[in-house]
């Protein structure tokens, strides 16, 4: 007999729900969408960096999220964190077209989920407003902005994403409290589970804020079933893993960078990968539940995370110029 299909999840939705999962043991997110889409011979160079491809190649998004469905992904994060009503306009995209490209964002991952015969859950990446002006003003904060203003430019974003039907929503590389504070206002509407990851220098948020008043924010806030950092150096996760959780006593997320620096002005990387898988036992031991890798992080590493983990279920094709 054929399951029957709950009205209330979208079609090809996971079991039960990500804090359900959470609650059990450790889910393993995905690698870098931007470094897969690059080593498939995308040129990213477009403001709108991956977004693009929404409109562009959607083939190509699809494909980047199956090898990390293969290489044993439990979470897709979409290709949304750049997009923007604005963004998709200067890239000579109406409003109807730019709707429906949000919500193209979130069919992809589901697509690739059903490339393996398990559970993957999609969250919808809402990127902070920093990513959107496209010079590393995410890496830096502060944009003179208020929270009330951050809310009115995140507000469509989230909405349009939240339609869409993902499992969570991921506010991720958030460097500052405000930026914080205003997507937490605004998600707590649409009545999705999220997760918020700060970027972070060191011991404070990329704006130079404390780390247990910057994880303080979602202390007591069901809505979010996991907080930690991503798209940081390595070097920063175990004190900022700590914090987070003896701060907020929910589940940790982590998926830091490889290591290598991003240089905004000659938009490249520099230095080397410093990202090592071994060290994720012992951030499991802190309270990391949610575990994988940002920028420059591929296939091949979350496969090795998935065999550490022992959480895999499926074969890991390393990227090209991996493995």
């Amino acid at each position: 007999m054929p399951p029957v299909h709950d009205p209330g999840r979208p079609a090809g939705a996971p079991s039960r729900s990500l804090a359900t999962a959470l609650s059990a043991g450790t889910v393993l997110l995905d690698g870098g969408l931007s470094n897969q889409l690059e080593a498939q011979g995308c040129d990213l160079s477009d403001a709108l960096w991956s977004a693009r491809l929404l409109a562009d190649g959607p083939g190509q998004i699809e494909a980047a999220h199956t090898a990390y469905v293969r290489a044993g992904a439990q979470v897709l994060i979409t290709a949304s964190y750049q997009a923007s009503w604005a963004g998709f306009r200067r890239h000579g995209i109406g409003r109807a077209e730019a709707a429906g490209l949000f919500a193209r964002s979130v069919e992809l991952a589901r697509r690739a989920a059903g490339a393996v015969d398990r559970d993957v859950w999609v969250a919808a990446s809402v990127g902070p407003y920093g990513a959107v002006t496209a010079d590393g003003a995410e890496y830096r904060g502060r944009y003179g902005l208020t929270v009330r203003e951050l809310e009115r430019f995140h507000r469509p974003r989230i909405e349009a994403l939240a339609a869409a039907g993902p499992d969570v929503l991921a506010l991720e590389t958030v460097p500052d409290m405000d930026e914080a504070q205003a997507l937490l206002r605004v998600a707590g509407e649409c009545g999705l589970p999220v997760w918020l990851s700060y970027t972070v220098s060191g011991d404070r948020t990329r704006a130079g804020q404390r780390l247990d008043e910057a994880f303080g924010l979602v202390d007591g806030d069901e809505q979010v079933v996991a907080a930690g950092v991503n798209c940081c150096d390595p070097a920063d996760v175990d004190g900022a893993l700590r914090t987070a959780a003896e701060v907020t006593g929910k589940p940790v997320v982590v998926y830091p960078n490889s290591g290598e620096r991003w240089d905004a002005k000659e938009r490249g990387w520099a230095g080397g990968a410093t990202f090592d898988p071994g060290r994720v036992r012992a951030w499991q031991e802190a309270g990391a539940r949610l575990i994988g890798g940002c920028c420059r992080v591929g296939p091949a590493t979350i496969a090795e995370l998935a065999t550490l983990l022992g959480e895999g279920g499926g074969t890991a094709t390393p990227a090209p110029g991996e493995g």
